[in-house]
């Protein structure tokens, strides 16, 4: 018997309206901005299905469940890592994600590159920011930020795409706005060996403002597949 999968194509239908309708209020003509299915706890058949229907995108939370879906993927979407990432795990999904959003220490940030250099592949990173200076979020914190950059842009093997954040969710529309303005200042600062493309933030709760500010990456997990059946 056949999954019935209408509710993913009702909730991308409305993610997708929603996305349109924040661009065309917000941003330029020329932005485009990304939709990420975050598959954690979701079956490789459900997220497929979200491959087929456009999603280009999907990210991955924990090392080990995507150890044991990554093969059952579709080719068709690049999966980049958005959860927190241990030095000692690095080496083991260095060879199938096209991103890491996670970097959020000099340490891990060597450790990618270490591996990267091992399998002859420049990485692509994101800078994760703890924007909020919450203890139970990973990221790094604002004023060491730009220290992880220059110390990144001498890494042969990574190459920084840009900043990732999870905003407070109590008065997230002032982080949102920090972040951007963040984002502006580093952009504006042309660090050699570091491109500020992307700005990831906003997550089912807070998307369409996240696109207010900036973000041309958001990341939905729970408002494309529904609460999440932990396991």
């Amino acid at each position: 018997m056949e999954t019935d999968f209408s509710y993913i194509d009702e909730n991308y239908s409305r993610i997708l309206f929603e996305v349109q309708n924040a661009a065309a209020k917000y941003r330029n003509s020329e932005d485009h901005i990304d939709i990420m299915a975050v598959t954690k706890t979701v079956d490789p058949e459900a997220v497929n299905h979200a491959v087929r229907l456009g999603i280009g995108l999907l990210g991955e939370n924990r090392v080990q469940e995507y150890l044991a879906k990554k093969d059952f993927y579709s080719k068709n979407a690049d999966v980049h890592f958005i959860g927190h990432l241990q030095s000692n795990k690095v080496k083991y999904i260095i060879d199938s994600v096209s991103l890491i959003q996670s970097v959020d220490s000099i340490k891990l940030a060597y450790e990618i590159d270490k591996h990267a250099k091992r399998i002859g592949k420049i990485q692509n990173v994101l800078i994760e920011v703890n924007i909020g200076n919450e203890e139970s979020k990973g990221g790094i914190g604002k004023p060491f930020l730009r220290d992880l950059l220059y110390e990144a842009a001498e890494m042969k093997n990574i190459q920084v795409q840009g900043l990732m954040t999870i905003p407070p969710s109590e008065n997230s529309e002032k982080f949102l706005y920090d972040m951007q303005q963040l984002y502006i200042d580093i952009s504006a600062e042309n660090i050699d060996n570091i491109s500020m493309d992307i700005l990831s933030m906003g997550m089912s709760n807070d998307y369409i403002k996240a696109i207010e500010y900036g973000s041309n990456l958001i990341r939905i997990g729970r408002g494309l597949f529904g609460p999440r059946n932990y396991r």
